[in-house]
């Protein structure tokens, strides 16, 4: 799954005074991908390390003159190209320090921008529409530049990228409300020009993007309703001549971000692969009102990705260089690295460290992602398929109803009719045709349940959850409405469905789930694997143990001398004395069966730490001490060789019980030194991290000693299936 990782300043910003200006002009890269130079909107370039966060080098033009276009860099003869006062093309190196002694020239047209791309030389697109190459274009300054565009038809956007070494320029235009798609070839010479199907009356795009992927190029761009549309132009195709009427160009609709009341203002997306988009200015589903974000969203499943908030205005600017997002707010010019897996199945709706458990999982009743796009037979479970057959016997003498009809029987009708209705859709063969559909469904259901507390339907949104046509993103509510109404049974199933739970949302799940009383947990019904998991470690709570992952929960060093309690486990004074095969006190789990099962689920949902700590502190000192004789709890049953690893199921790994128990740490550190109950539980804590590092070091060790001999030992031989080979190690 996408990822944003922790970011860092490059650079403060001077924005307008109206505040609707970063004050940046344009962002480009340089020589490498750790070198970009920044202009800002009035006089100065600047050249900034980024790695080291730091300018390297600086040029202004003097008072009265104004940079009207972002500075390139031309890696071919290693100078700097910008433009002053729309006209004047100014050359300049590295070293070199006053701009007004560097090369410059006059042109008898206004230009509109310089676009340059590695291994290609500077291309100068004028305002009304022409293109020149720098060298020719310098070679004669003064001559004639041709009006390509119409009357009333402006600019709004420019970018150039390279196809098979040959560069184009492609470019959209405004004319009376209407949008014009531009691409211009240089070598040979040739021109194509397309129309933009319309939005809604009165409204423009907001920022587009350019990528180019199997002889296509593909256009991206954000609207101010949220919608994201996607055009495709091939390279070989034959737009208008000119003068002729633009031929019209299809569009395919991406994504509809939620924009909440009103419309966007300053919001910009950017193609970052062929299945990952990151936006900026657009609210987060789940966020307040008033607060910014920068969001990746997977364009093949419409799911969102990562997201991170991001302090101050938004000025809808954003770049994208080697995996880095550069991105104005309010004072700050913020680098945020990002990382973008192919895109699959797996990565969009489960978690790939899970892969063991989940494939033991039956698919759901609708044909999977891997049948459409990889030729593999689904196979539902028995009980899936039952479930089908009994609902497919009921709806088959009767037509079954349309989506919108669904729809408005669930603001109106009883639970027990929209259960027959979902069932009689989810059992229809062209689920697949129901799939966008299915977010529509469960999205007004919650707002319903929300309004009319009487009215709830557990078993209609489970059902929906099921398909794995939902997300987060898509239904933001429905956690928090199970939340409310104490459905735990759908807290889980969520919690296993959605790679896109907000932290915040994590957060109060395991808030939910901690306070509540062990009595009122075990009367939750709760999904078996995860059920059969604790009982089999909690039917071992008596059995002897030895050590495992390096760790032995005897006593047998002094460190356990001291008497530690608090986290279910009681060590004796006189321990050390006590062999190592000596039977340890009985561990008992702190929680109740059911309530362990949903603290587990927890534990398995994917977070970011960045996000993730600051709700952690929201939890009491009681819950933190709880949850982490709880994880103390685990990680002994753990370390026992006794302990059936029964992968089958649902279980946390050893590194998720171990970063949560650092988590906390970190969260509550302070709080848990001053509660005196907690000493003997911190102590422990502080025995298994250590057994954990002694662990990990010795690995190293050992995979060391094996790179090294396997660099010595040279040629292969071939070795029987039956032979033996001893090696020394020394």
């Amino acid at each position: 799954m996408a990822a944003l990782y922790e970011g860092y300043t490059l650079c403060g910003l001077v924005p307008a005074q109206n505040q609707s200006n970063s004050g940046i002009q344009g962002i480009e890269e340089e020589k490498d991908s750790d070198h970009v130079v920044v202009t800002d909107s009035t006089r100065s370039v600047t050249l900034y390390k980024v790695s080291d966060q730091k300018p390297l080098s600086s040029w202004t033009v003097k008072q009265g003159q104004s940079l009207t276009c972002p500075a390139v860099y031309n890696p071919q003869t290693k100078e700097y190209v910008a433009v002053t006062d729309s006209k004047v093309i100014r050359i300049w190196k590295e070293e070199d320090i006053l701009l007004e002694k560097t090369f410059k020239a006059t042109v008898s047209s206004d230009v509109w921008k310089v676009h340059c791309v590695p291994g290609g030389e500077p291309v100068v697109l004028f305002q009304r529409g022409a293109v020149r190459l720098l060298d020719s274009l310098l070679s004669a300054p003064q001559q004639p530049i041709e009006e390509v565009l119409a009357q009333e038809e402006a600019i709004r956007w420019s970018t150039n990228i390279v196809v098979e070494s040959q560069p184009f320029v492609i470019f959209i235009t405004e004319q009376k409300g209407d949008s014009f798609l531009y691409l211009q070839r240089l070598n040979p010479n040739t021109l194509q020009r397309y129309r933009l199907e319309r939005e809604e009356p009165g409204l423009s795009p907001l920022s587009f993007s350019a990528s180019y992927r199997d002889k296509h190029i593909r256009l991206l761009y954000l609207y101010p309703n949220g919608h994201v549309y996607q055009s495709v132009v091939s390279v070989r195709g034959q737009g208008a001549e000119e003068g002729a009427q633009a031929l019209p160009v299809p569009r395919s609709l991406l994504l509809v971000l939620p924009v909440g009341e009103g419309l966007l203002e300053a919001a910009s997306a950017v193609v970052l692969d062929e299945a990952h988009v990151a936006v900026v200015g657009v609210p987060y589903p789940s966020a307040g009102a008033g607060k910014d974000f920068l969001c990746i969203w997977n364009t093949n499943f419409q799911t969102l990705q990562a997201g991170k908030e991001m302090a101050g205005k938004i000025y809808g600017q954003l770049w994208s260089f080697s995996n880095k997002l550069f991105i104005p707010h309010g004072k700050t010019l913020s680098v945020i690295p990002y990382e973008c897996p192919k895109s699959s199945l797996a990565s969009a709706l489960g978690k790939l460290r899970q892969a063991k458990s989940e494939e033991s999982k039956a698919p759901a009743s609708v044909t999977s992602w891997n049948n459409l796009l990889h030729g593999e037979k689904a196979q539902p479970s028995r009980v899936t398929e039952a479930r089908k057959t009994r609902t497919t016997r009921k709806t088959q003498s009767a037509p079954t109803s349309t989506i919108d009809q669904v729809l408005e029987l669930i603001k109106t009708a009883p639970a027990e009719d929209i259960q027959k209705e979902v069932d009689g859709l989810l059992s229809r063969s062209d689920i697949q045709e129901l799939q966008p559909s299915v977010g529509q469904l469960a999205t007004t259901i919650v707002c319903r349940s929300l309004a009319e507390p009487t009215f709830y339907t557990p078993s209609t949104l489970a059902q929906l959850v099921h398909t794995r046509s939902l997300c987060h993103s898509v239904c933001p509510d429905l956690v928090l409405l199970a939340l409310q109404r104490k459905d735990y049974f759908l807290c889980q199933l969520c919690l296993q469905f959605f790679p896109d739970i907000p932290e915040a949302v994590t957060c109060a799940c395991l808030k939910a789930f901690i306070s509540m009383p062990d009595v009122d947990a075990e009367k939750v019904s709760l999904e078996p694997d995860s059920v059969s998991f604790m009982e089999t470690l909690m039917a071992g709570e008596h059995g002897p143990v030895s050590m495992q992952n390096g760790f032995s929960p005897t006593p047998c060093d002094k460190e356990c001398s001291d008497a530690l309690g608090g986290g279910g486990t009681i060590i004796n004074a006189g321990a050390e004395e006590q062999e190592k095969t000596t039977t340890p006190p009985e561990q008992i789990c702190p929680v109740g069966l059911h309530k362990a099962v949903l603290l587990n689920e927890v534990l398995l949902t994917p977070y970011s730490d960045t996000f993730l700590l600051p709700h952690l502190k929201d939890l009491s000192s009681q819950q933190v001490v709880l949850f982490l004789q709880y994880l103390q709890y685990l990680y002994l049953k753990y370390s026992q060789s006794a302990f059936p690893q029964m992968h089958g199921l649902r279980s946390p790994g050893l590194s998720q019980i171990m970063d949560w128990v650092c988590l906390l740490l970190d969260a509550h550190f302070t709080v848990l030194v001053m509660t005196p109950e907690a000493k003997g539980l911190l102590l422990n804590l502080h025995r298994f991290v250590k057994s954990q590092v002694k662990l990990v070091s010795e690995l190293g060790k050992i995979e060391g000693s094996l790179q090294e001999l396997n660099k010595i030992k040279g040629t292969k031989t071939d070795i029987g299936q039956y032979s033996i080979e001893v090696i020394e190690l020394f």
